[in-house]
């Protein structure tokens, strides 16, 4: 078993207004990473994802392609130390 790892990542394109963040939250729940996603005043997505490397490189592919009505132009990734105890994933407003 992998040690898990957080990142903090941050997606840009049209990824507000398009269920982007539900959509997040569901691909995380279902690869079982916790964490949580918040819309970012300046447009973009962001999130704390923390997972071992192989669920992180999962989501990660994902977040590059996003809901269908998004249109991701860049994922940027930050490994962190984990800010807080996290035990699920949820959104944040």
């Amino acid at each position: 078993m992998n040690d898990p790892v957080c990142c903090l990542v941050r997606i840009s394109g049209r990824v507000q207004q398009v269920g982007f963040r539900m959509w997040t939250l569901r691909e995380a729940r279902r690869l079982r990473i916790q964490g949580w996603v918040r819309n970012m005043p300046d447009g973009r997505v962001e999130a704390c994802l923390a997972a071992t490397p192989g669920q992180l490189a999962e989501m990660l592919e994902a977040l590059r392609q996003g809901p269908p009505l998004a249109r991701v132009t860049a994922v940027e990734r930050l490994d962190i130390d984990p800010p807080e105890p996290l035990e699920d994933f949820t959104i944040m407003e």
